[in-house]
């Protein structure tokens, strides 16, 4: 990576962040903005996205699945409608603000001319990386009992029996490139997409090899937001 390179990657990191700024779709004490969410994200892919073909076929996918209305999870973090929305917004945040420390870091080992990450990178492979929860989740519903001792009918979210999914990441990158075609060779951020749950999506065969996406300075920054998103701030 030039100084050229790194010097764009940190501008665009800064005006990413800004925009995050803007909108502050997350309060101070950690409420969410639910209203913010979706401007926050346009204007995002508005700035970073330069192919306006697949920056409109992102829009139209988003607006088409039920990215904005999906739970991240059904029991863990972002286990609320809207929550897939919030927990990538977050995780684009994380990956955003842990990005100086550790491209910094990583241009100080013998490994760094192997690769060059954008702010592009960073913010797709961010965004796309749970695209397989889109679809993924029904809502049923079970007898509960409220403070006043009444039963009433409390919604919840469950796992569809229907599935077809060929691994959390794995699912993800399909979808990603329907989107994206222009990705296809880029493994940087196929990689980081593929491998951003580390050991706990892999089978026994991959695990063999595993150690070697940890060379991609995006997996493991991926992995990074992803993981204090979903644990610090339970998004």
């Amino acid at each position: 990576m030039t100084e050229e390179e790194k010097l764009k990657l940190y501008s665009e990191a800064d005006e990413l962040l800004d925009i995050y700024k803007e909108f502050s779709p997350v309060s101070e004490n950690g409420t969410y903005v639910m209203e913010a969410v979706k401007p926050c994200f346009i204007e995002m892919i508005n700035y970073i996205i330069k192919n306006k073909t697949e920056s409109a076929a992102l829009c139209d996918w988003l607006d088409e699945s039920d990215f904005w209305t999906a739970p991240a999870s059904a029991k863990y973090h972002g286990d609320f409608k809207g929550g897939l929305a919030v927990h990538s917004l977050m995780v684009i945040r994380q990956a955003l603000i842990f990005t100086k420390p550790l491209i910094e870091n990583f241009l100080e080992c013998p490994k760094k001319d192997r690769f060059i990450i954008t702010a592009f990178d960073i913010f797709v492979s961010a965004l796309c990386h749970d695209f397989c929860k889109t679809g993924f989740y029904t809502t049923e519903f079970r007898n509960t009992k409220d403070i006043n001792g009444n039963w009433v009918k409390q919604p919840f979210f469950k796992t569809r029996n229907d599935n077809r999914n060929l691994g959390h990441g794995n699912e993800s990158v399909l979808k990603m490139l329907e989107i994206f075609p222009s990705l296809i060779k880029n493994r940087t951020v196929l990689e980081a997409v593929s491998r951003h749950m580390g050991f706990s999506d892999l089978t026994q065969t991959e695990q063999i090899n595993y150690s070697n996406f940890l060379e991609n300075p995006l997996v493991v920054l991926l992995q990074l937001a992803d993981q204090t998103a979903a644990q610090w701030y339970n998004a």
